[in-house]
């Protein structure tokens, strides 16, 4: 059953989620730490060309199942243009500023 993006427990998650789904790219960067950072399936990633190309020019969407660690790991089916839907896991460390600092994605 998917949880709704305004039930998310993590507000800077809920947040991110958010944007991916409104393709707010402006507001997701915001969001950000700066010198943020990510990893897809356990790849190093530069984060701003890997959103540009999953997320934002392929039109990203989350639904998330599950969450767990107060909402700072997800179980979510992530669709694209390229990619089509995929059952992923998504992890984030948000910083003392509510900031999201790193994310790291791939295949659940």
């Amino acid at each position: 059953m998917t949880i709704q993006t305004t039930r998310l427990s993590d507000p800077a998650v809920r947040a991110f989620v958010r944007a991916v789904n409104h393709h707010d790219r402006e507001g997701f960067l915001a969001l950000l730490a700066p010198g943020a950072t990510m990893a897809d399936d356990g790849a190093e990633h530069d984060l701003a060309e890997w959103i540009d190309r999953e997320i934002f020019s392929s039109h990203g969407h989350l639904e998330v199942d599950n969450e767990s660690n107060g909402g700072r790991c997800l179980l979510a089916r992530y669709r694209n243009d390229t990619w089509g839907e995929m059952r992923t896991r998504w992890s984030f460390t948000v910083d003392e500023d509510g900031r999201i600092s790193r994310f790291e994605t791939g295949q659940a």
